[in-house]
């Protein structure tokens, strides 16, 4: 084949050591006017590259004698207009903010190829035709060690962690939509951790949990005696983050007061502590989360439409965990591996029949509910693989919170006091859980016997 293409012809470049591979993706995507080159390997891709003009190269992630990621920086290198899509068996998390940071056009998992992999081109040739300038991005990133413990296969929650790999090397404020327990906190660390501004702090502060006459002073600090209880002087939390990044979660629930002075550090940048006259700044990259509709609560009166459009500049929704089937599994077993680990377990596997049960149930409590409910399920387990009646799920209408608050009422009351309903209610859950043993079902319970 030519190496020298015509004047209207687009090159495409395939990289994959699966010859197969190869083979099927240059009949997938032969088209009049694309030319398709293949190599097997790293090196030659580059050689390629360095020969002749590619628009477009599709690249496996597992190669040699380079990975697929320092591959593209290779490329990008030698041709900052080439367009790049990453394949992966299972692209990790570290690997999609990376690959999007350093200007891979898309990551794709290689079982969606045959459905995903025309359009996802066809958007390519599109901004191929519409520019002829690209960014070149080659920042140093944190080790890859897992840390983020931010685990998912689904293109929804991969596209999440596409946006953050681009939006995290700006200053740009981002606000996280998201249910409650789907993750916003760990998403705005991976903002943080991928950011120039990883080597400083990142200080979260939830604006729902504290009374409204003591959030201005977790803000911005306040000096001594300015109100009953300030013995002393104290920096808030945007002088404690300066230079780093300062999480607001639930800032739906932030009173309009507080909100008001909010919007001036954002607009000019300085401050001033409660009771105090000295006037501070504070180098702060703003990251706000919520599981509100915060334009509705505009047009209700209950946010600030100008705040709202200060700390909307970039906007990631987190899609719930039953928009996820195909994470559920991988979350669950990570669950056990941690929970096994942290109490000197022998590992618990799922069965095949439990990881249906975990998939057909709705979650909504999200991520956080999936490992309160593998905790349970390790706690109760008397086997190294859970079955389909070890998943203590479904076992109640009533929400965990609520059992939880029920079992406080519960052991509030005296034997002869117990409220009937209640405690049979109790009673059944307990014996689900403890799979009809009375007596596990009487220790659950905090009693000595349930008959």
């Amino acid at each position: 084949m030519s190496e020298i293409a015509t004047k209207d012809e687009r090159t495409l470049l395939l990289v994959d050591t699966d010859h197969d591979y190869l083979d099927w993706a240059t009949k997938h995507l032969q088209a009049e006017g694309i030319r398709i080159l293949r190599c097997d390997n790293a090196s030659n891709a580059t050689k390629v590259c360095e020969k002749t003009t590619v628009d477009l190269v599709i690249s496996d992630i597992a190669l040699q004698p380079i990975d697929g990621l320092e591959l593209l920086s290779q490329l990008k290198a030698i041709n900052p207009d080439i367009i790049v899509i990453i394949t992966a068996a299972f692209p990790g998390t570290a690997q999609i903010i990376k690959a999007s940071q350093q200007g891979a056009h898309d990551i794709l998992k290689k079982e969606s190829l045959v459905f995903e992999l025309r359009s996802v081109i066809e958007r390519a040739w599109q901004v191929i035709e519409g520019r002829r300038t690209a960014f070149e991005h080659k920042q140093t990133m944190p080790d890859q060690s897992g840390r983020l413990q931010v685990i998912g296969v689904s293109r929804a929650f991969q596209d999440v962690f596409k946006t953050v790999g681009r939006v995290a090397r700006t200053d740009a404020p981002v606000l996280i939509y998201g249910e409650s327990g789907t993750g916003k906190e760990l998403v705005a660390n991976a903002v943080h951790q991928y950011s120039p501004r990883r080597q400083n702090e990142m200080v979260a502060l939830n604006c729902g949990a504290i009374p409204e006459n003591l959030l201005e002073s977790e803000l911005f600090g306040h000096e001594k005696g300015s109100f009953t209880g300030a013995a002393a002087k104290r920096a808030g939390r945007f002088e404690q983050c300066d230079a780093g990044t300062l999480f607001l979660d639930e800032i739906g629930d932030m009173p309009l007061p507080v909100q008001v002075k909010l919007l001036r550090v954002l607009q000019e940048g300085t401050f001033s502590r409660v009771g105090g006259n000295e006037v501070l700044s504070s180098d702060v990259r703003i990251v706000a989360a919520t599981n509100k509709d915060l334009a509705q609560e505009v047009r209700e009166g209950r946010f600030r439409e100008d705040l709202y459009y200060r700390l909307n500049v970039v906007e990631l929704r987190l899609p719930p965990l039953r928009e996820r089937i195909e994470d559920i599994p991988l979350l669950a077993e990570f669950f056990l591996r941690k929970i096994s680990r942290k109490n000197g377990l022998a590992r618990i596997r799922l069965s095949g029949e439990a990881i249906t049960v975990l998939q057909e149930h709705k979650w909504p409590g999200n991520v956080r509910e999936l490992e309160n409910t593998m905790a349970r399920a390790a706690a109760l387990s008397t086997s190294d693989v859970l079955l389909a009646n070890d998943i203590p799920i479904g076992v109640s209408l009533r929400s965990e919170a609520e059992i939880d608050t029920l079992i406080s009422q519960l052991f509030s009351l005296s034997a002869e006091n117990h409220d009937i309903q209640l405690f049979e209610e109790l009673k059944r859950y307990a014996l689900k859980l403890s799979k009809n043993d009375e007596t596990k079902a009487a220790q659950l319970l905090g009693m000595k016997s349930i008959s």
